[in-house]
């Protein structure tokens, strides 16, 4: 077996390309927050662009730009649709938490007017507020909330700030979808003749990588979705359709639906305050859904379609969620799959040398 040897020349090449790749890398990372919305809006224009084309073409708009505005108002009625599915509910709990609340005090503590019971309460002990006012515990207290005050200010500025990146994006998104098929075409054309190939191949598995993704990932958040939505209604749940069309929706991105247990908790404690049934029955029943629908969603669903939709065998699937979960974290959840079925498939073409289906 020969053993090829290494030049100078050939060293130096591979050090002006790292150095070009390391290069590019700290450009992205310097340039992340321009480049971010750029990022998003051809991510929403890639989810988009088959709703404009099935406008523009199958309902005969003709043109492009009232293709896409329509689309952005159906796409808009939707997302209001099921807004009101959730939010309206989520305000009447809160409401009726507010009347509990009222009604707690009233029974147990005997407080008919609560303004005038602060009043009273602030007359009483006016002596003792100025004193803490006036103390070092106060002075203390005001050092350390100030900068917390500020940050909040900070944060409050970033939301502003997202708002207006926002409006770049969908700018951004609305020209990508004008041009689409021009721009998807030849993008091709910024590398080299001698490198397009190889790029074009890595387009192509992207592609395919990411339209089985998504159709399989929104079959699979349909189907949680359904299932907690039967769920919580057997138990007699608290806003059970909405908190399951919630669940649904937050489960297009892997194990984000863990975030419900949040207001799953909420619902159980309101329920329990006003039923009158053990908090800890209520509770232990909606995480008794969680747990089956979870494990029904991960043995049988997930396996099944995303398994189908990738070419990917369940043992192989499960495998993978693993490990990219273990070397990336919650990140590594999401692209977990995609990059697994990159990786096999350029195993197949560099390595085995096999043609790809």
């Amino acid at each position: 077996m020969l053993k090829k040897t290494i030049t100078f020349d050939t060293f130096i090449r591979w050090l002006i390309g790292a150095a070009v790749v390391f290069g590019v890398l700290y450009l992205l990372s310097y340039l992340s927050g321009v480049l971010l919305p750029f990022f998003v809006a051809w991510l929403l224009a890639y989810l988009l662009y088959p709703i404009v084309k099935f406008v523009q073409y199958k309902m005969h708009v003709g043109n492009r730009a009232l293709s896409i505005v329509i689309t952005l108002v159906f796409v808009t009625a939707v997302l209001v649709g099921i807004g009101w599915l959730i939010i309206p509910p989520m305000i009447e709990q809160f409401q009726k938490l507010g009347e509990l609340a009222t009604r707690y005090l009233h029974q147990q503590i005997h407080i008919d007017n609560i303004p005038a019971a602060v009043q009273e309460w602030i007359n009483a002990n006016n002596k003792d507020i100025e004193r803490f006012f006036r103390s070092r515990d106060f002075t203390d207290v005001l050092e350390k909330t100030m900068p917390q005050l500020f940050h909040v200010l900070g944060q409050t500025a970033s939301i502003v700030i997202s708002i207006v990146g926002s409006f770049i994006t969908l700018l951004y998104m609305f020209f990508i979808l004008l041009d689409y098929e021009y721009l998807t075409n030849n993008w091709i054309r910024i590398f080299p003749k001698r490198v397009r190939p190889f790029w074009q191949g890595v387009a192509t598995d992207v592609e395919r990588a990411m339209n089985s993704y998504m159709r399989g990932q929104a079959l699979v958040a349909l189907s949680m979705g359904i299932l907690f939505c039967i769920g919580f209604t057997i138990i007699d749940f608290p806003m059970a359709i909405g908190l399951g069309i919630l669940i649904g929706i937050m489960d297009l991105v892997p194990y984000l639906h863990s975030l419900a247990l949040i207001p799953t908790v909420f619902l159980a404690l309101l329920k329990a305050a006003d039923t009158g049934q053990n908090f800890w029955i209520i509770l232990i029943s909606a995480l008794a859904v969680f747990i089956i629908v979870q494990v029904i969603i991960d043995m049988v669903i997930t396996p099944k379609i995303m398994g189908k939709a990738m070419g990917l065998n369940p043992a192989i699937l499960l495998l993978s969620l693993s490990v990219w979960g273990a070397l990336l974290g919650f990140i590594g959840l999401i692209i977990a799959l995609p990059l697994t079925t990159l990786v096999m498939s350029y195993y197949k073409r560099y390595v085995t040398k096999e043609e790809n289906d």
